[in-house]
C-alpha cells in the first residue's frame, strides 16, 4: 500500500525522547562531517563561497535524514546551530571577534535550549509542515526541501554575511560597537523573556486562551522582534568593523525581517485566528512585532 505524503507516518515514532535524540545529533555530526568536508575541497576559493558550500552540504545531510525519518522537524535545529560555527570559521583572533562569537554562541545555544526542551521527540513534527504535506500531497519532500530545508538555510547564510567584515576588520573598537552590542546582547534578553513568558503561560493557560501579558501584552510576536534584532545587531558590527564597503551585506537582516513579516507572522496570526476565540480583537489593538502602546 502506498502512503500518500499528507499521512505518511514518522519513522522512529516508537523511539523514546533520549533516543530520538541520539538520532538528531547523530544526524548533525554527519552533517558537519560532511559541511567541512566540503569546505575543504574548496578551501582556495573565497571565504564567503567555502561557508556557501560547507552550509548547501550541511543542509542536504539534514535532508536525508529528514526524509529517512519521514520527519522534516529534524531541520529544527539548523536555524540556531550553524551560525557560530560559520563565526569560527571567520574568526581571526580579534577582540572583535571573541565578542561577537560570545554573542552568537549565546544566542545559538539559548535557541537550540529552547527546542530541545520543547520538541517532545521523533512522533512530532512541526504544524506548519504537517499543513504543507495536506497541501502539497506527493510533492511533498520536494516542497520541504525548497522550502523547509533550503530557504532558512539561504536565510542564515545571508544574515551570516556579515560576521565575515565583523571579524575580518581590525578597526579600532568605536560607538557602533557599543551600539550593535546593545542591539545584539539586548536582542538576545528579550528573545529570552518572551519564551519564558510564554512557556510559563503554556503550563497554566487552558486551550484557547490567549497571551497577553508580559512582552506579549506588547506585541503578538516579542520573540520575533528579539531574533530580527539579533540579525540587525551582527549586521552592526560588520558596519562597525568595515565601514563604507561592507553595506551590502544589509541583504542579511533585511531579508530576515521580510521573512517574518509576509510569512512567519501571518501564518501564526492565521493559525491563532482558528484557535483563540479573543485573538482577533488582539490584533486590532496589540502591536504585530515592536512591543508598543496597545491602542
Amino acid at each position: 500500500m502506498v502512503v500518500s505524503a499528507s499521512i505518511e507516518p514518522q519513522v522512529g515514532r516508537e523511539l523514546n525522547r533520549p533516543a530520538a535524540f541520539a538520532v538528531v545529533v547523530v544526524a548533525y555530526l554527519v552533517a558537519l562531517a560532511a559541511a567541512l568536508a566540503a569546505g575543504w575541497t574548496v578551501r582556495d576559493w573565497y571565504p564567503l563561497a567555502v561557508v556557501a558550500v560547507a552550509d548547501l552540504t550541511g543542509t542536504i545531510v539534514i535532508f536525508a535524514a529528514s526524509v529517512t525519518m519521514r520527519n522534516s522537524s529534524m531541520y529544527d535545529p539548523y536555524w540556531s546551530v550553524a551560525p557560530a560555527i560559520i563565526a569560527l570559521y571567520f574568526m581571526d583572533g580579534g577582540a572583535r571577534d571573541w565578542l561577537v562569537l560570545a554573542l552568537v554562541a549565546a544566542w545559538g545555544l539559548r535557541l537550540t535550549f529552547n527546542w530541545a526542551r520543547g520538541w517532545p521527540g521523533m512522533h512530532h513534527e512541526d504544524w506548519r509542515y504537517t499543513d504543507i504535506r495536506r497541501s502539497t500531497g506527493s510533492a511533498y519532500w520536494g516542497a520541504s526541501f525548497a522550502g523547509i530545508h533550503l530557504f532558512p538555510t539561504l536565510q542564515v547564510y545571508l544574515g551570516c554575511l556579515a560576521l565575515y567584515p565583523a571579524m575580518a576588520g581590525h578597526r579600532p573598537f568605536g560607538w557602533l560597537d557599543a551600539v550593535a552590542v546593545t542591539v545584539t546582547a539586548g536582542a538576545i534578553a528579550i528573545e529570552t523573556l518572551a519564551d519564558e513568558q510564554l512557556r510559563a503561560f503554556g503550563r497554566r493557560s487552558e486551550p484557547g486562551e490567549t497571551m497577553d501579558s508580559g512582552l506579549w501584552r506588547h506585541s503578538r510576536h516579542p520573540n520575533y522582534f528579539g531574533e530580527i534584532s539579533f540579525w540587525w545587531g551582527l549586521w552592526l558590527f560588520g558596519v562597525a568593523a568595515r565601514p563604507g564597503d561592507w553595506w551590502w551585506t544589509l541583504a542579511g537582516p533585511l531579508a530576515i525581517t521580510v521573512m517574518f513579516l509576509i510569512v512567519s507572522i501571518p501564518m501564526l496570526d492565521k493559525r491563532s485566528l482558528q484557535r483563540r476565540p479573543a485573538y482577533a480583537e488582539r490584533m486590532q489593538h496589540v502591536s504585530a512585532l515592536v512591543p508598543w502602546f496597545r491602542h
